[in-house]
Parts: structure tokens; sequence; C-alpha cells
């Protein structure tokens, strides 16, 4: 796939065109990307999708933001496995903001993107002040400049499929509700990092990843993992035991941080990108009195992770 970022530029030809956040890429989202490559198919146009780094609500209310579900890398590769062949990451900012809904069609997706078939979301909404929605985009599609079509809700049992019923169910622990609503188990990745090596102190060496933002799950959790990096033929699964949050034990206050101890492994992974898939939730992160009763719970968590892994093969 291929990804452009920046300030949108003419000059692309006539593309068939999505728009949104796409956090997660669940399966509500995922049904639009196939109804997009399959409108595109039709069409013969390149299928393309349009996304914001950061997101809008990032911008405008950094503290009270909802935590991501994925990183952009992450994003983008869950894009492309849904066979888009082009992403563009427009970034949201002041000027960005400030950008009538008009403007925002006659600049981005008109002359930049050079629009021709567009599929946007039913609550769909752009410009300064959230003024654009499906009304605006159909009247400045009309006399034939593009098409424009509106993509109803995915729901399961009642339930309406989005990125903050997935947030919900991940911060309540149900690991397989918000696999449902993904159409995967739910996974982080990011790069193992150097760390204090406390967890090699006390047995239980872990591989660390510094998460830049909260993380919408925190506790102890089963989980399997594999080292990007490796071949698939040669990538095998690692299974363990992960941590997602502060270490209340060890420092007050301190980053969100994910660390995994991998079971029967003793390679060197430092530098290289992990995905950690998470399985099952044992339990809520603790304050413990003392480093003797964090070991002692760790080997609880690491025994319950080996039992799960037991009963499900």
């Amino acid at each position: 796939m291929q990804v452009s970022h920046g300030i949108v530029r003419s000059g692309g030809g006539p593309t068939g065109l999505t728009i949104g956040n796409f956090d997660g890429v669940h399966r509500g989202h995922r049904a639009m990307l196939q109804r997009l490559v399959e409108k595109t198919r039709e069409l013969q146009l390149p299928c393309s999708v349009l996304t914001f780094e950061p997101h809008p609500r990032e911008f405008f209310s950094p503290l009270t933001a909802p935590a991501r579900l994925s990183r952009l890398r992450e994003k983008l590769e869950l894009i492309a496995d849904a066979g888009v062949q082009r992403t563009h990451v427009l970034r949201f900012g002041a000027r960005l903001a400030a950008f009538s809904a008009d403007r925002f069609v006659e600049e981005v997706l008109v002359r930049g993107l050079g629009v021709r078939w567009l599929l946007v979301g039913p609550d769909f909404r752009f410009g300064a002040r959230r003024a654009g929605d499906f009304a605006v985009l159909r009247a400045a599609a009309a006399g034939g400049r593009f098409e424009v079509e509106a993509m109803g809700d995915v729901v399961e049992a009642g339930q309406r499929i989005s990125s903050s019923s997935v947030r919900a169910l991940l911060a309540a622990g149900d690991m397989a509700g918000a696999a449902r609503l993904l159409g995967r188990d739910y996974s982080m990745s990011g790069r193992v990092a150097h760390g204090e090596k406390l967890g090699r102190t006390l047995g239980f060496p872990t591989a660390n990843i510094v998460l830049r933002r909260m993380p919408p799950l925190a506790g102890i959790f089963v989980v399997e993992a594999r080292v990007e990096e490796m071949r698939e033929e040669t990538c095998r699964v690692l299974r363990g035991v992960a941590s997602v949050g502060r270490r209340p034990t060890i420092r007050e206050n301190a980053p969100p941080l994910l660390e995994v101890h991998l079971f029967d492994w003793d390679g060197d992974l430092y530098g290289r990108h992990l995905r950690v898939k998470f399985l099952r939730k044992l339990r809520d992160e603790k304050k413990y009195d003392g480093l003797d009763a964090l070991r002692s719970a760790i080997a609880q968590d690491a025994a319950q992770a080996r039992d799960y892994f037991g009963k499900h093969g």
C-alpha cells in the first residue's frame, strides 16, 4: 500500500475514497473498507483512504481524548490488509481545524485527492465547528462532480460496533467481547526498549514497550507475542504473561508501560518490534508491600497463564 503524509497535492488522478479515523479498524470499519474496495473495483478507480494524525479529539482536548486502540503503524497495516491501495495521512492541527466545510471539499477532496466516488459513515462531520455533514457533501457533489454514498452502522445483537464500544469492553477486561467486535484478538505492538532490569532481578525478565499514550486497558493478562521482524515461516508464537500499567509498587505516577514475560525464551529482543495479543485478563494492577510480595504475585500470574495455555492448547 502506498502511504503519503502532509499537504494534499493535486496530480494524483481520480480516486475512490473513504474518510475516517479508523481507530482499531474494527468490524464496522472493515465493512466500510470492503464496500470501498468493491465499488472502486467496479468503477476502475484507485482505492484510497484519508485519515488523520493526531485524532482530532486529541488536538482539541488532549487531556480528555479517548485512549487509542491502535498506533498509526498498526492502523496502516490493518487498512492495507483490507485491500486498500493508497492511504493519505493528513496532519490535524490548527490550520486544518480552521478549514470551512466548503474549503475542505474543494482543496482536500476535489483538487487535492481527485475524488470521484466518496464513502462516509452515518455520523461523519468535517470542517470548522463540524459544520459539514452528508447533506453538505451531497450538495457539493451535485452536477456530477463526484458521487457520494453514506454507509449505515454495523450492528451486532443490537449493539453498534464502534471504537467507543471496543474501548469500553477492553476497559472492563472483557477480552472476548472486544475480540468479537474487532474480528480478532486485541493486540498492541512497539519497539522493545531497555528498562530497569527489575524483572530479571525478580526472576521474571520482561520485554518492555514504552506507551506514549494511555492504553485502553490495564492490568495483568495472558498473552501471545510475535517478533515482527522475523520471517513468517520462522516466526513462532511466544506465550507469556503481561502487565499494562504504571507499576505502582515500583514508582508513583510512572508513565504507562507494557511489560511482557515470555515463557521459554532467552533471546535478545532489544530494538525489535513485538506484537502482543491479549487473550484473557487475570487481574487488575495492584500496589504490593515490597518486592518479595510482588515476586510472589508475578509467580502466581505466570502459573495461571501456563494453566490457561494448558487448557486451551
